[in-house]
């Protein structure tokens, strides 16, 4: 009897292979700051049909088991503005090998094709949506639970807080400054402000 083959949505077992061109990759969050492999060129972009949200929970990088830390991910609905970068041909196979040991560890997100748009026009782009069939998923948060988490979390990369800075930073930086990030800093840094008076 043959093998099943897996549904074309389940897009989250192997990177996909490389066509032989370059590849446009979407990033909305630490791969903004720290994108950790080589590129071409670096544009402003905007992807529409999801929003940027801290909607995933992190028990490893930005949390642990016992306190989970949130980390973003690309959700539906909205829009979302980032950098498209774009990858050399040559170095495709090994890029996508890269983000999928980085990204796809839970397998908590899927990797599609979409497409975004550049100053000069569309271009389709590799970029992680999430899974919101996955347990990790957080859903849609209120701006005050989700900083009351960020606020105590801290995992293997660091506290959770200084993910969300190093992200408003860097977008402010780009010119692509993202007004409910800045909203859940200031929470954030409120909710530290009021610890540390008592």
């Amino acid at each position: 009897m043959a093998r099943k083959k897996p549904p074309a949505s389940d897009d989250r077992s192997c990177p996909p292979p490389p066509d032989g061109q370059d590849l446009w990759v979407f990033a909305y969050g630490s791969l903004i700051w720290d994108p950790g492999f080589p590129f071409e060129e670096a544009r402003p972009a905007t992807l529409r049909g999801y929003h940027r949200a801290f909607c995933l929970y992190s028990v490893r990088y930005r949390g642990t088991p016992e306190r989970p830390g949130l980390v973003l991910g690309l959700d539906r609905g909205g829009a979302c503005r980032g950098i498209a970068y774009r990858i050399a041909a040559a170095r495709v196979g090994a890029v996508l090998a890269y983000l999928w040991e980085r990204e796809m560890v839970n397998r908590s997100y899927h990797c599609r094709l979409l497409s975004v748009m550049l100053a000069d026009g569309p271009v389709k782009a590799r970029t992680f949506v999430i899974d919101r069939a996955h347990p990790s998923y957080a859903g849609k948060l209120s701006l005050e639970r989700t900083a009351e988490i960020i606020c105590h979390a801290h995992g293997q990369r660091g506290a959770c807080l200084a993910y969300l800075d190093n992200t408003v930073k860097h977008l402010d930086a780009l010119g692509l400054p993202d007004r409910y990030l800045h909203a859940l800093l200031a929470a954030v840094r409120s909710r530290r402000d009021t610890v540390d008076r008592h």
